[in-house]
């Protein structure tokens, strides 16, 4: 659900807060009157103040006793900040209220952003443990709080849309939450479906099989004297069976994930105007969900793309980049972008290379990969540059097709970089980013920030990069 938590800010504790949370680091001594000396103290506790480490010290309050909780705030960057901010939301979770007190220095907007990230819940019917109700800033810069604050609720709308179960979130689902999100946030919404798909056979090929037929969803974001076109082009599948090429059970369980780029770019695009995004962004998200029945597509079936090309269909667990592949085609035809960005749970070989901490970069465009790189380091979402290997091109030669959608001798070796050639066949030679996310789109327990579940990876990336 969305972050029911709210957020206040003050010039200082007012009064006696139910719980106070106080920073402190290397060069960062508590600024509060404690019941023995602050140093002292910390000895006792061979604290370092290193991020997400917490002191909680008992105080008296009247005739009981209070809590003051000192948070390690390490050497102040956005990533140490971020994860102390989540850190003390994590401990003051079932309080009705913390108040934290910012530092003077540091990337105080992610103290924020973690903190909210943090108190992220999605449930459906009772269970689970609430999140402190209410975060009082004490100090600090506004401006910059807040700012915090509208990344940590853009992220939360990303993991609201991956969680929630595919038994709702069909298709149309997912086009009409994408036109609820441009209403509420001054965006243009187009969406194609049925017979306005006709030149989309990838997205149509990929919903073929599925009772909840397929839908193309554009948002645009056009502020007056932007300075470049930026599209972004989101993977939409609301439930991935593999189709006939099936999945094992295991590998079904989290495939109501498989939507997390396009909910990355749906919540990402929510923000722009509140960040005043200098640049003209269009978002496209391609849905459909890849079902199995007699209509589904077969291994060797051909499609035809959006433009024109053929594709030979030997996987057709290798949905997703059907679905993206006529999104970019659309978007070098019809749209004049200076820069296509791609965003997608694309590859199992993604993860296996760089875990769940990092999504993988494949980039055409040597400023574009930079600008995504430093981009993600600010905003908490890390990407790893790899390589377009051009020497595996031919592996997706097809006999019959343009193109074959996966190695076409199956060899199971290099896959995301396959799959990220073949993207870069639907590109036009546009500066190109391809972002594999399908590591880090998706959780398996609570760690600082990261809730179980949908992370929301993308959407503070993209937010970063768009906004800066």
């Amino acid at each position: 659900m969305p972050i029911e938590t709210t957020t206040s800010l003050a010039e200082r504790p007012a009064g006696e807060p139910e719980l106070l949370a106080v920073p402190f680091g290397p060069d960062l001594a508590p600024a509060v009157e404690l019941p023995v000396p602050a140093a002292a103290l910390l000895a006792h506790y061979e604290a370092k103040g290193e991020p997400g480490e917490i002191v909680e010290v008992p105080v008296p309050r009247g005739d009981g006793v209070g809590r003051i909780l000192l948070y390690g705030t390490g050497d102040g960057t956005a990533r140490a900040l971020r994860r102390a901010g989540a850190s003390v939301a994590r401990k003051a979770r079932g309080r009705a209220s913390v108040t934290v007190t910012v530092p003077g220095q540091g990337e105080v907007a992610a103290l924020a952003e973690g903190a909210l990230l943090a108190t992220y819940t999605f449930t459906i019917g009772k269970g689970g443990s609430s999140p402190v109700r209410e975060i009082v800033f004490a100090g600090g810069d506004e401006r910059a709080l807040r700012r915090g604050e509208a990344v940590a609720r853009a992220t939360a709308l990303a993991r609201d849309l991956v969680n929630t179960p595919s038994s709702v979130k069909t298709p149309a689902w997912l086009a009409d939450q994408a036109k609820i999100v441009a209403a509420d946030s001054g965006l243009d919404a187009r969406v194609w479906e049925g017979e306005q798909l006709a030149e989309f056979g990838g997205i149509r090929a990929v919903g073929q099989g599925s009772v909840s037929p397929p839908r193309l969803v554009q948002l645009s974001y056009a502020p007056r004297d932007a300075r470049r076109h930026v599209v972004l082009v989101g993977k939409g599948i609301t439930f991935d069976t593999g189709g006939l090429s099936l999945k094992p059970t295991e590998g079904m369980k989290a495939m109501k994930t498989d939507m997390a780029g396009g909910a990355a770019i749906i919540a990402a695009m929510s923000a722009l105007a509140a960040f005043e995004a200098p640049v003209r962004v269009t978002g496209l998200v391609a849905c459909a969900e890849n079902a199995i029945s007699g209509s589904a597509q077969r291994p060797s079936d051909v499609i035809r793309q959006y433009g024109g090309r053929t594709v030979e269909v030997l996987n057709t667990d290798a949905e997703g980049r059907l679905v993206l592949a006529d999104a970019l085609a659309y978007a070098d035809a019809e749209l004049e972008p200076d820069v296509l960005i791609d965003v997608a749970t694309l590859t199992g070989a993604a993860k296996v290379a760089l875990g769940v901490n990092l999504g993988a970069l494949y980039a055409t465009d040597e400023p574009l990969a930079d600008a995504l790189l430093a981009a993600g380091e600010v905003s908490g979402d890390r990407l790893w540059r790899m390589p377009l290997v051009d020497d595996y091109r031919d592996m997706l030669d097809s006999d019959v097709a343009d193109l074959a959608n996966v190695d076409r001798k199956m060899s199971g070796s290099a896959g995301s970089v396959a799959a990220a050639l073949f993207l870069r066949e639907f590109t036009g030679g546009r500066p190109w980013a391809h972002l594999d996310i399908a590591g880090p789109a998706r959780a398996g327990s609570d760690d600082a920030e990261i809730t179980k579940g949908g992370t929301g990876f993308g959407v503070r990336l993209l937010l970063s990069y768009l906004a800066g």
